[in-house]
């Protein structure tokens, strides 16, 4: 549903914008449209039977300027003559720690007496009420002391590292579309009021540099980021690219495709695996590659 129907939101609050004086009016348009998605899917979901949730992440050229929005745990970075721009950055219970906790801080009833806000080093035990034990709220980046109550012992709101992290022990991503009916494991506590539709946008204005048909932007969901670093991608894209004349139009294709093939890894006797014989990635592997200059960037 979103993929079918976002650009045209965003399209909508495009045509709004009678002059954009400012970056920051197209960036507020792109915000709206995917507020507006989101609740156009929360009016549908029920006559549609729309269920489950999507990360989105979005391009917008608009006037010499490239707008990425992100909203969940996908990524997109420039490879620019083997330099690599970051810009998107995943948004996870890890990196969204924080506002996550302030809400659960200032409104409490949606935490339904099963959760605590705060964060300790590991879950705790009820042999360890009145000790004192490292903690961190809202507002600390640190660690600090503090002597452990009965509600501390409630189920942290985020918990677990990396690709383990899960808010309300239930999902991984903190942004995205939908997944409005979505509900904390053996529970009826809703996710949703934690779960935000607004997207980062980070802009990148393309008139100040020259850019060459080998500068690109690499749009890619977790199952490319899971097993393949930015500097990997950019690797693949020096290789790929060199390979080709630099009028081909096919060259973005074959560099997409060389993408997802490596994430995926080759079958081997206990699965699918990468060169260095770790396994490939298990989870939806999506890429897009789009020229930013040069000859054979009109293709």
């Amino acid at each position: 549903m979103a993929s079918r129907l976002l650009h045209r939101h965003v399209r909508e609050q495009l045509k709004d914008l009678k002059e954009v004086t400012h970056e920051s009016l197209v960036v507020g348009a792109i915000e709206n449209a995917f507020q507006l998605m989101d609740e156009q899917m929360a009016r549908e979901r029920r006559g549609h039977q729309v269920e489950g949730g999507c990360c989105a992440l979005v391009v917008v050229y608009l006037l010499g300027k490239v707008y990425v929005a992100n909203a969940g745990d996908s990524r997109a970075i420039i490879v620019r003559n083997g330099e690599i721009i970051p810009m998107s950055r995943e948004f996870t219970p890890e990196t969204e720690r924080q506002r996550l906790q302030l809400l659960g801080f200032l409104k409490p009833e949606l935490l339904g007496g099963e959760f605590t806000h705060l964060e300790f080093p590991r879950r705790l035990q009820p042999k360890e009420l009145g000790q004192r034990m490292l903690y961190r709220d809202q507002n600390m980046t640190g660690w600090a002391y503090k002597k452990i109550e009965l509600e501390d012992l409630r189920f942290p709101l985020v918990c677990g590292e990396g690709k383990k992290a899960r808010m309300m022990a239930t999902i991984g991503v903190t942004r995205g579309l939908g997944d409005h009916n979505l509900k904390v494991c053996s529970s009826n506590l809703p996710i949703k009021p934690f779960l935000s539709c607004f997207p980062e946008v980070r802009v990148y204005d393309l008139t100040q540099y020259e850019h060459c048909p080998d500068d690109v932007l690499v749009l890619g969901t977790d199952g490319l980021w899971d097993v393949t670093s930015d500097c990997e991608v950019a690797a693949t894209v020096d290789r790929v690219l060199s390979a080709y004349e630099p009028n081909d139009p096919s060259r973005y294709t074959a560099l997409a495709q060389a993408l997802v093939l490596g994430a995926r890894g080759t079958p081997r006797d206990r699965g699918w695996r990468l060169p260095n014989n770790k396994l490939g990635s298990g989870d939806d592997i999506s890429v897009f590659v789009i020229p930013l200059g040069g000859p054979g960037s009109y293709s």
